[in-house]
């Protein structure tokens, strides 16, 4: 991230809730930094939000584009229990780990920890999620603050250290499981020739070859 992308990401509110039409927080803060972005696309960080961008990029202030959404109150996720059936799905789609619970188990909201950022609402196949108003008359950064911004962006970096951890957990264990079968395969190829053989070597190398690309990250 450059040093002005770095700046614009902290003048964000970190609710991480991709209604600017990026998957984050950071991908916007780099998109008006590094691509020329428009600033007038967090509706959370409301008409002061985008006071605060314009004078990081030296731009005259917008209005919010309508597009992405309208400044309101701050809002939080409340899951009705008796409808809950413990699907998780909203659990994968809470960007600071403010839903807990477990597979086929009543689900629960951590109040201080959801940004409202209603990512929760489209995914829960009963419905069971709904949103309540949770500052008032208060709207954008008046319903919001610097200590709120701060706790979101660590819980967000925390949940995506621990999902890429997991990754990559997953894709060692399905490697090994390859490197076990191509070891093994001599054995089982009931009668295939040199040349069939060595076909199916080919595949699972060229299997573990794009796993191992994927775990690499890309050279700036």
């Amino acid at each position: 991230m450059s040093p002005l992308a770095a700046r614009i990401h902290a003048a964000l509110p970190q609710t991480q809730c991709a209604r600017c039409g990026y998957p984050d927080c950071a991908a916007y803060a780099s998109a008006i930094a590094d691509e020329g972005a428009a600033i007038n696309r967090c509706p959370p960080g409301g008409t002061e939000g985008v006071e605060r961008l314009a004078g990081l990029v030296g731009q005259p202030p917008l209005p919010l584009d309508p597009a992405c959404g309208a400044e309101a109150p701050r809002t939080l996720a409340v899951i009705d229990e008796a409808w809950c059936i413990g699907c998780t799905l909203c659990l994968d789609a809470c960007p600071t780990d403010a839903i807990v619970g477990s597979n086929k188990f009543m689900h629960t909201v951590i109040e201080p920890y959801c940004t409202g950022c209603e990512l929760c609402i489209p995914v829960c196949p009963v419905d069971c999620i709904s949103l309540q108003n949770a500052s008032g008359e208060r709207t954008g950064w008046a319903a919001w603050s610097a200590a709120d911004a701060d706790q979101a962006r660590e819980r967000y970096a925390l949940r995506t250290a621990r999902r890429l951890r997991a990754d990559d957990e997953n894709r060692a264990r399905l490697e090994a499981k390859a490197r076990a079968h191509l070891a093994d395969l001599p054995a089982h190829t009931h009668g295939a020739t040199g040349a069939e053989a060595q076909r199916k070597r080919d595949v699972i190398e060229a299997a573990l070859a794009r796993a191992r690309a994927r775990r690499t990250p890309p050279t700036p």
